[in-house]
């Protein structure tokens, strides 16, 4: 099996094509051991990229992961995400994030589910989460600094305005995108002209919903994502099953031409220019409890039936 690299952006980190995402392998329903053997297997397959954030599932993702990547932590990037939005949670968050993840350093520490409109201020201002990330990189517990973000294009380029410069950015890429609120037209060549590295996410949906919806295959949604310019697709794997498919699409992979590309937009336009597929930008069941609370919402209210993950 050989699994493609690509360079994360300006890091000079060479990352798989496809990272293993840490919002799905923990699931209540999926035992300590399923979850160390999943990421382990996934690592000894050629999957080096692992993706993570300091509140899946309560903690709960980053200490299973810690206790996959023991023996293997020098194979793999290590990404994971904070929450804090001022310096003190911030540094919590980031001792958190280390203890469980038996690490002394984050190879990428990222500002998760910037979403709301006052997040790049709030991030970025005195005493702000920003100051405890450059801390934490000039102290050698981070390496390179990011953010992501589901919600609107518009908030994501806020924060390409703050005066930082930023090492990668994580994101929706799907063939859905690009009707709609589109973070590939209106994000993507920002990134690429800031020689970020480009972390994608949702190729599916979020919830599957581009094949349960739109008819697509799996391999059509992950081969479309992945022939975009992206550095690593974040997939969810909670099964074998998940692991073997996402292991075959990436295994020598080779990328849609722009016809194909094209035909495979041009199928999905009728039920793509509403986001009725792309929940995580048109309602609220993608956005985190914990950040729904930061800005004084109701989780209660957000209709959301499971987990939210990025």
């Amino acid at each position: 099996m050989s699994i493609p690299t690509r360079q994360l952006g300006k890091t000079g980190l060479e990352v798989s094509i496809l990272g293993f995402g840490g919002g799905h392998f923990a699931r209540k329903h999926i035992s300590v051991e399923q979850s160390v053997s999943l990421v382990q297997r996934a690592i000894d397959a050629g999957l080096t990229f692992m993706d993570n954030a300091w509140e899946y599932h309560d903690g709960e993702s980053e200490r299973r992961m810690g206790l996959a990547i023991g023996d293997r932590r020098e194979k793999v990037v290590l990404m994971t995400k904070v929450c804090g939005r001022d310096r003190k949670t911030a540094e919590q968050n980031l001792h958190d994030s280390l203890t469980r993840l038996k690490t002394d350093v984050i190879d990428i520490w990222q500002f998760h589910e910037i979403n709301y409109d006052n997040d790049p201020d709030w991030i970025c201002s005195a005493d702000g989460a920003l100051e405890a990330a450059e801390a934490a990189r000039k102290a050698g517990k981070v390496r390179f600094i990011g953010f992501t973000g589901h919600k609107h294009p518009d908030i994501l380029l806020r924060m390409l305005e703050m005066g930082f410069d930023w090492d990668t950015c994580q994101l929706p890429i799907n063939v859905v995108d690009y009707h709609y609120r589109s973070f590939q037209q209106i994000v993507l060549p920002r990134l690429l002209e800031r020689e970020m590295g480009v972390i994608g996410m949702k190729s599916l949906g979020g919830d599957a919903q581009l094949v349960r919806d739109a008819g697509l295959t799996p391999q059509e949604c992950r081969r479309y994502a992945l022939s975009q310019p992206i550095s690593t697709l974040v997939t969810g794997i909670e099964s074998e099953e998940n692991l073997e498919q996402d292991l075959a699409i990436a295994d020598g992979f080779q990328p849609f031409t722009d016809q194909q590309q094209q035909a495979l937009r041009e199928q999905v336009r009728p039920l793509a220019g509403d986001g009725r597929l792309e929940w995580y930008k048109s309602t609220q069941y993608y956005d985190a409890k914990t950040h729904r609370l930061q800005h004084g919402f109701d989780p209660a209210s957000s209709g959301q039936a499971g987990p939210p993950v990025e």
